[in-house]
């Protein structure tokens, strides 16, 4: 998931309030009217006394620590497994997420890759209907004690189950929510994780 922040911002054309909403490539504006950077409108994007400014001129009123944190987000955007927070020696395993490049970025942060279901640090599993989301609870046992199941369903339009789905069915099992992350162009995920009592 991106950064958002409600602002005042200043165009060439006049100013407005509104919420800026870094939607990694894009960075969005929704006040009077909608305005979307993305590419090469978004280099060179500097923080200045508070506030993101753009190549175009266009500023946006964060405050000095925030303005740099979303430069900085937007120079240099993290990758999928730095989002997902994969270290070196961490078990995976992969169920039925189909995404080519997963496992080589998994093993490129150097998780170790199996396809043991016991004593995992990271499961991914792919969830687009309320049958698999029924199978949650006979996948749980993969995990270490403190494990994350990161569950990736298509989203948009194309959606076929909702965040709300999801996490109904972790309650059902004992597990809580507590990240997401855009996984791909068309799927999400969601972190899960054992309640803690």
């Amino acid at each position: 998931m991106g950064k958002e922040a409600q602002v005042r911002a200043a165009f060439a054309d006049g100013t407005d309030e509104g919420r800026l909403q870094l939607e990694p490539p894009r960075l969005v504006f929704r006040g009077a009217q909608r305005r979307v950077w993305q590419g090469a409108a978004l280099a060179g994007v500097r923080a200045d006394q508070g506030d993101l400014v753009l190549a175009d001129g266009a500023r946006f009123s964060l405050g000095e620590r925030q303005a740099i944190a979303w430069a900085e987000a937007i120079l240099r955007p993290k990758g999928r497994v730095e989002k997902i927070g994969v270290k070196a020696g961490m078990r995976a395993a992969i169920l039925g997420v189909d995404d080519p490049d997963l496992a080589a970025e998994l093993a490129a942060a150097g998780a170790i890759l199996t396809h043991e279901r016991r004593d995992l640090d990271l499961l991914f599993y792919a969830a687009d209907s309320t049958d698999q989301l029924s199978r949650l609870g006979e996948i749980l046992p993969a995990l270490a004690e403190r494990g994350a199941l990161w569950i990736a369903s298509r989203k948009g339009k194309a959606a076929t189950v909702r965040d709300l789905d999801v996490m109904a069915a972790a309650k059902a099992c004992g597990l809580v929510d507590n990240k997401v992350v855009g996984f791909s162009v068309t799927h999400t995920a969601l972190r899960l994780v054992r309640r803690r009592t």
